[in-house]
């Protein structure tokens, strides 16, 4: 293979300099001779600003090689306006976010090794509120790669992510293996892994610590130009730690997501464990959720989530926008420790369809300082922040909370109570609007046997 080495085009990379000109040169040549490797040699810090893959390029780290993101916004000519960072719709007052490794319509293009892509969040923070960074105006997605075919992201390591980590952007081909993703559990919107518009992705074995979701599928706004869906996606054996949510479908969805499988996966110390949030007028479908360990608890409000183990919801993130339908959703083997209990929600009854919880079983106790009592529903309409506390629905908890849903059921699933159980426990289940419930083998009591039944059933059943 032809390597192609940053300090034969007048790199330094003594973490000082700005690299970016001659990076990018390296990475020109490379595919310019129909390509080969762009080799980051060990022990030396590569700074750099914008960098554009090309088709056919490998980036290869070494171990002990850095590759990091400059510290001055004045380094990022290449920008992307993100709708999720704008309210959910983009703002045209907004000049975009910057782009640290980008790309545009490559193929055959590959980050490998065992060196390390520091994405400089930390350049980035303005001030430390104590449990979340305010952040500077304008920060770096690391990697932002958009209508890219044949990606492989392989071994490295990916460090401090000033905004999402990995960001791909119909993208068709995806391979994710092996890759360590450790951002700051207080930097917001430091997502792990966002899939939008992708066709075709494999994530597996991943270790990922992310201040925000640790990965995400989504189909934004802004890039309608380059797919019509989010599809054929797998992710599995990954170990996952977030501030947020670990695991989720949505928010954002312009477009149809299905056809995705979560599997074998352990979720520790998140404010949500895994989801599939609805929140604008496209449809997800078929998504599966099996043979993991979800362990979760409450977090400070600023952060999205209130311990729901599990999430289901398809509620419009404002009033202007429409609501499509969440169906054929599949959580199998998960064994849960959290603070809170599975959530279901859906804006109308016919917006949640045909959800299957089989083998799940749910172990509530507190552990957190946090206030109790409630489950998180943002984004949502105004109104809701009006009427229900800043987002959040002000309701006791329950093992199963389901409301507004049709043909849903629990299949051998359980819930237990740990010692000493808060005032706010009450039903191992209760379900509110939801026709076509099934129970098979439903196990569990009340949280205080005495006062309360252990399933509580209101509206619509038959």
């Amino acid at each position: 293979m032809t390597t192609y080495n940053p300090l034969d085009f007048g790199a330094i990379g003594n973490g000082q300099a700005n690299d970016t000109a001659a990076v990018q040169a390296a990475i020109e040549a490379c595919s310019a001779g129909g390509g080969g490797r762009v080799l980051f040699a060990a022990g030396k810090t590569f700074r750099a600003g914008s960098l554009v893959m090309k088709s056919n390029v490998e980036m290869h780290l070494e171990a002990g090689a850095v590759l990091q993101a400059s510290p001055n916004p004045d380094n990022y000519p290449r920008q992307l306006s993100a709708g999720a960072l704008t309210g959910g719709a983009l703002d045209e007052n907004h000049p975009g976010e910057i782009l640290f490794i980008t790309g545009e319509g490559a193929e055959n293009i590959a980050f490998t090794g065992l060196g390390v892509i520091d994405g400089g969040g930390r350049f980035f923070v303005e001030e430390d509120l104590g449990y979340i960074y305010k952040m500077k105006p304008r920060r770096p997605f690391t990697f932002c790669l958009l209508g890219c075919r044949k990606v492989t992201f392989r071994d490295l390591t990916i460090r401090d992510g000033a905004l999402w980590t990995v960001r791909l952007s119909g993208c068709d081909d995806i391979l994710i293996d092996g890759i360590r993703i450790e951002n700051d559990l207080k930097l917001p919107n430091s997502d792990g892994i966002d899939l939008d518009r992708c066709r075709n992705a494999r994530v597996s074995n991943c270790h990922i610590v992310s201040g925000d979701d640790c990965i995400v599928l989504k189909t934004c706004l802004e890039t309608a130009a380059y797919g019509e869906t989010c599809e054929n996606i797998v992710v599995s054996n990954c170990t996952l730690m977030s501030t947020s949510i670990a695991l989720c479908v949505g928010v954002e969805c312009r477009a149809t997501m299905r056809d995705i499988i979560f599997d074998s996966c352990v979720i520790k110390g998140s404010h949500r464990g895994v989801a599939v949030r609805l929140g604008e007028g496209s449809d997800v479908e078929n998504v599966i959720f099996s043979n993991m360990i979800i362990e979760t608890r409450r977090f400070h409000h600023d952060w999205w989530g209130s311990g729901e183990p599990i999430c289901v919801s398809a509620v419009p993130w404002d009033s202007e926008r429409g609501i499509g339908r969440v169906r054929n959703i599949r959580f199998i083997n998960l064994l849960c420790r959290s603070e809170n209990g599975v959530y279901l929600e859906g804006w109308a009854s016919d917006r949640v369809q045909d959800i299957l919880f089989e083998n799940v079983c749910v172990e509530l106790a507190r552990c957190s300082k946090w206030p109790g009592a409630r489950y998180d529903r943002r984004p949502c309409p105004a109104e809701w922040w009006q009427d229900h506390e800043k987002g959040f629905r002000l309701q006791l908890t329950d093992g199963f909370s389901l409301r507004n849903a049709q043909n849903v059921t629990l299949r051998n699933c359980a819930v237990r109570w740990g010692e000493n159980p808060a005032e706010e426990y009450r039903h191992a289940l209760s379900s509110v609007g939801v026709s076509g419930l099934t129970l098979e083998n439903f196990t569990g009591k009340a949280a205080f046997t005495e006062k309360y039944s252990p399933i509580f059933i209101e509206g619509e059943n038959d």
